[in-house]
């Protein structure tokens, strides 16, 4: 199933952003683990977060979704997560695996993991190095990947990690992991990675303490044997998704696109200051608080950007936001060149590789680095007329969609399936600003 976008001259519109894919995740799971019930609306309802919702209800806790789009959760409380009677099939989702199984690994069960061919080549070891050290026991295999089986104990030992790797994930497994242990676990950060696990941990009434102290690594700890209480949250608007519709305001001739309700957190908003950077000019407005964050309405017009070297330290907070960088780079005049982001090379595909191969087949000069790549700018005239390999990776798809609204010539890419994943309205959205999107 082909899917072609068509320039368009003017994209234009207000849209609300859709809930944030991370605290969705997060919601339910701390919800299922709280004592009492917790009522969340905005929750985004895309294929991964639901297969984080099933896994949680197969566990023992209780997962309902009510006409108007609220969700009510009853979590296990003290009883604990139980073994599951099915596998667990996580989808695509690499953030609800890996996190599920840092809860796992605190309580009695065993469960067997598995998920779609691209969650099935993406590395585990990174999560189960630290979990095994608590006391997890596993049947992957040397590589790490799914499927396997886990089992978890009551007798988890806190430990001290430095993760290798830049990565939320890690980070929040094992800080769920030690919610279980016995004594206090400490996560130890190179580099600052998204925070959500520790504010939302933070409003199910947990003790989360971050230490900085200058030139040293960041400290994130939890004290085990804390009790989550249920809440009543909204969840912010996701600015991951967010910025494919901020991109094609920034590309169109006659842009006007105003996102509302995205969240500001200075973990998750690389690709805004690196837009601005390349001069995009984003205009930010204030608009309220949802779940502890920060919410701001986000307006973007057409902008001439300016390829740029982007700074490393910005890579963490917009590892997601690659791809469509690449695109804005595309339009830019000049180089742009990305490194220190080889995490992009172990998400839901190869990023790096899928980014530059989706640049070239639209007549865009673009080479691979091991940690990045650089593009030449076409100065705003983006030749297109490529079909896009989306290599089941969401974010390729939406990407290469956004180009064509702006391209010479319509892009077209070989699956939209997997956009579902994380923003089902995408299609929607782009329809109502204007885009020129169908099936072919």
């Amino acid at each position: 199933m082909v899917w072609t976008s068509r320039p368009v001259k003017n994209l234009s519109g207000a849209v609300r952003a859709p809930g944030d894919k991370s605290c969705s995740h997060r919601a339910l799971i701390f919800g299922g683990l709280a004592d009492g019930t917790s009522r969340f609306t905005g929750l985004l309802e895309g294929d991964d977060v639901l297969r984080t919702g099933a896994a949680m209800a197969a566990l023992g806790a209780k997962v309902q979704r009510l006409e108007g789009g609220e969700w009510i959760v009853t979590g296990v409380g003290a009883k604990g997560l139980e073994s599951p009677i099915d596998i667990l099939d996580f989808g695509n989702s690499g953030t609800g695996s890996r996190l599920m199984m840092g809860v796992m690994a605190g309580h009695a069960l065993t469960a067997s993991l598995t998920g779609d061919e691209s969650l099935r080549s993406r590395p585990m070891n990174r999560i189960l190095t630290p979990l095994r050290q608590m006391g997890l026991s596993d049947t992957a295999g040397p590589d790490g990947r799914l499927p396997f089986s886990i089992t978890g104990t009551r007798a988890l030992r806190a430990i001290t990690y430095a993760p290798p790797q830049a990565s939320a994930q890690v980070k929040s497994a094992v800080l769920l992991a030690g919610l279980s242990a016995e004594g206090t676990t400490v996560v130890e950060e190179a580099k600052p990675t998204r925070d959500h696990t520790e504010r939302m941990l933070r409003g199910f009434g947990a003790e989360v303490g971050v230490e900085r102290k200058p030139g040293e690594p960041i400290r994130v700890s939890i004290r085990g044997g804390q009790t989550l209480h249920a809440v009543e949250a909204e969840i912010p608007g996701d600015p991951s998704s967010a910025a494919f519709l901020v991109a094609a305001g920034i590309l169109s001739p006659g842009g006007d696109v105003t996102v509302e309700g995205v969240m500001s957190n200075p973990t998750r908003s690389g690709f805004y200051d690196v837009a601005n950077l390349m001069g995009a000019h984003l205009g930010a407005e204030e608009c309220g608080e949802a779940a502890g964050e920060r919410l701001i309405n986000v307006a973007a017009g057409y902008a001439q950007l300016k390829g740029i070297v982007v700074p490393e330290r910005y890579v963490p907070s917009m590892i997601d936001e690659f791809p469509i960088l690449a695109v804005l780079a595309a339009f830019a005049e000049g180089e742009t060149v990305v490194t220190g982001a080889e995490e992009l090379r172990v998400k839901e595909s190869d990023r790096i590789g899928a980014t530059v191969a989706m640049l070239r087949a639209n007549g865009v000069e673009a080479e691979e680095t091991p940690d990045g790549f650089i593009v030449q700018g076409c100065a705003g005239k983006v030749p297109g007329g490529g079909l896009v390999e989306t290599r089941h990776d969401h974010r390729i798809a939406m990407s290469a969609l956004i180009m064509g609204s702006a391209a010479q010539k319509p892009v077209s890419v070989d699956d939209i399936a997997m956009i579902d994943t994380s923003y089902p309205d995408f299609m929607a959205h782009m329809a109502a600003l204007g885009a020129d999107i169908s099936e072919t």
